[in-house]
């Protein structure tokens, strides 16, 4: 496609669009000179876009007034096709509800297209080739269900030749087009004789490929402000911001000399335009023409919002280019996970797997039974070996459910035996060698979940008390330190973690990390001061820790956010040797630097559980999630302290 080139769209029809079309370009005739009066109010700069193109069809967005999504008439476009139509000067969102087996017709395109099926799934026939697109739910984990979101959409530019059916089950579409699409608005009711709408003359680099399906998931977050990051996507001609906002997160005025169409997807928005407050919830839309002052109040559950910019924002564009050279300096831009097992199609049938590790060549982990409510079973679990080219089998069986392991000394594991209230170092052949930690102050500890070794040959493990027994025999849930002559010690207040899981130490050994699983939760008996974060500790000589503080903040999901929840599910965690650490949570695998600062996400089809580094290289990721084991390759050798 020529990116220089100017589109000109003429059609034989000249629009009276009756209450669709307002009388002139602007809802408010005044609003520009109180607008500039803001402007110097606030210091900020003006920008203008040269070579805009003007028309005379205006928007039925009103420039800076929100409207409800149920104020916009719906329309019968094809049989079982309803739709929903808003537009601004260069956009145009529609939403279309397809009956069972519906379709939109074949046809030329006559705008670049972005198409989303926001539910169900459909056929789409591009270019002669029909490929399937889908979108699904997240499902909430238990101990035997796992599924993570998917949104699947393409970019189609003007001329491709397209065609959608949908399933049996109907499905919803969102569509965003740019130019407008002017055979829409003579559905719309529209008459007359010559129109005539120009494209942008200077057109920005597509972020993805044309008429290539992605998962919207699979898109990067890229930090836009403090509090405030966004998967962006950008056409030739707009940009799309599915940006998503902490709680009680604040930004203060500003402007932008690109028109903005603002939708919330989810929790509350106090949008401020022009110094005037507009409580936004879900469903409802404001059209923010270029340069108009505005600013904004989160709620106490975050907010998810797109935002359409034309035309397509540099500025965003350069953030998120500087996103993926971090995030692909980590995992290479060719780089796709790979199913190693599907342990529900391969025989010893797999669980619930937890606790890789990479040792001897082969990676060792856990195969934890649970029914749906989290109750385990001993006798139905097992720890399983694993050969790299996927073959796999049993060292124990029946015997213990253990969770966390890590390679110990003389080749042998250090293997958390949750259920049965113990460290137990154990061979490669399944055999334990002998019980390393049982109790502390003369009560068995509860269920070592996660566990790492010191280069003195000391190890520190996680006890979050996840166990069967109603009764726990420590006063809370907490993290031991085991010294190299055998000496507990308890390093953590009871209860300070609300559920302590996955723990790690930095290359160098002078920095612990612990996470937390659950957090503010009415459901869950523990509450604390940990929330979503992972927390680093200085090491001390003795292996005891200070200095706590948050070392990376961890994503939510829109799930736990709704309810107000700071759980991050963070379970196992894997190092490299440049102090990158990778975090199994709810919303995928979460990437930080050294420092502590998001580069990106590993993106799965379930929740994935925990990870570690392997390979003869060592830069090979495998993920262990429920029956299933993943792996993908990266640019960063993994550090594991072998003893």
């Amino acid at each position: 496609m020529n990116f220089n080139f100017k589109l000109v769209i003429l059609l034989s029809s000249f629009f009276t669009l009756v209450s669709l079309i307002l009388p002139s370009c602007e809802s408010r005739a005044d609003w520009k000179g109180e607008n500039q009066a803001l402007i110097q109010k606030h210091g900020l700069e003006e920008r203008k876009l040269p070579g805009l193109p003007t028309s005379s069809i205006a928007p039925n967005l009103p420039a800076g007034k929100v409207k409800e999504s149920n104020s916009i008439e719906k329309k019968e476009f094809y049989p079982g096709v309803l739709a929903t139509i808003v537009w601004g000067n260069g956009v145009m969102r529609a939403e279309f509800d397809l009956e069972s087996e519906a379709s939109l017709p074949e046809e030329e395109l006559p705008s670049d297209r972005f198409l989303f099926v926001l539910e169900g799934n459909i056929e789409h026939w591009i270019e002669g080739e029909t490929v399937p697109m889908m979108s699904r739910e997240r499902e909430e984990p238990d101990g035997i269900h796992s599924a993570t979101p998917r949104l699947d959409f393409v970019f189609q530019e003007k001329g491709t030749k397209s065609a959608v059916k949908a399933g049996t089950s109907g499905a919803k579409l969102m569509e965003v087009t740019s130019p407008i699409r002017l055979d829409y608005l003579q559905k719309l009711g529209g008459d007359g004789s010559q129109s005539e709408i120009e494209d942008i003359e200077t057109f920005q680099s597509p972020t993805i490929l044309p008429n290539r399906i992605y998962d919207l998931y699979d898109i990067q977050l890229t930090p836009l402000a403090d509090g405030a990051n966004s998967r962006l996507i950008s056409g030739n001609n707009l940009l799309l911001s599915f940006i998503s906002m902490d709680p009680n997160s604040s930004f203060p005025p500003h402007i932008h000399p690109e028109e903005q169409l603002l939708f919330v997807l989810r929790g509350t928005n106090e949008e401020v335009i022009m110094d005037n407050t507009h409580s936004m919830k879900p469903g409802d839309m404001v059209r923010i023409p270029g340069n108009m002052v505005h600013s904004a109040e989160i709620g106490e559950e975050g907010a998810d919002v797109l935002d359409v910019f034309w035309p397509s924002r540099p500025d965003y564009l350069e953030k998120e280019k500087e996103r993926m050279e971090a995030f692909h300096a980590i995992v290479p831009e060719d780089a796709k996970l790979e199913l190693v097992i599907d342990g529900k199609k391969s025989t010893p049938e797999l669980y619930f797997t937890e606790g890789p590790k990479w040792m001897n060549g082969k990676l060792y982990f856990s195969n934890m039974y649970f029914d749906q409510d989290f109750n385990g079973d001993p006798k139905k679990s097992s720890t399983v070996e694993m050969d790299p080219d996927g073959t796999y089998r049993n060292i124990t069986e029946g015997k213990m459910q253990t969770n966390g392991l890590y390679p110990y000394r003389n080749g042998n594991l250090l293997v958390c035996d949750m259920m049965g209230h113990r460290v137990v170092e154990m061979t490669p052949k399944g055999q334990v060698v002998s019980v390393l930690a049982h109790e502390y102050n003369g009560k068995p500890i509860d269920g070592p979940n996660d566990i790492v070794t010191d280069a003195k040959g000391g190890f520190y493990f996680t006890d979050p008390q996840f166990t069967m027994e109603a009764e726990k025999y420590q006063p809370g849930r907490a993290v031991y330190y085991v010294s190299p002559d055998g000496e507990i010690n308890r390093i953590t207040e009871p209860n300070d973690f609300a559920m302590p899981n996955g723990i790690v130490l930095s290359p160098d050994g002078k920095t612990l990390f612990i996470n937390n699983t659950y957090d503010n939760e009415s459901w869950f008996p523990v509450q604390s001061e940990k929330d979503n974060y992972v927390w680093a500790y200085d090491v001390k000589e003795d292996g005891s820790i200070s200095n706590e503080r948050e070392f990376a903040k961890l994503f939510l999901t829109p799930e736990v956010l709704d309810r107000g929840g700071r759980s991050s599910s963070a379970d196992g965690m894997a190092i490299d040797k440049n102090g990158n650490l990778y975090v199994a949570t709810y919303y995928g695998v979460q990437i930080f630097d050294a420092k502590g600062e998001f580069v990106g996400m590993i993106n799965l089809p379930s929740f994935p559980v925990s990870l570690c580094f392997g390979d003869e290289d060592m830069k090979t990721l495998y993920i262990v999630s429920y029956s299933k084991v993943f792996k993908i390759r990266t640019n960063q050798e993994g550090f594991v302290q072998y003893l």
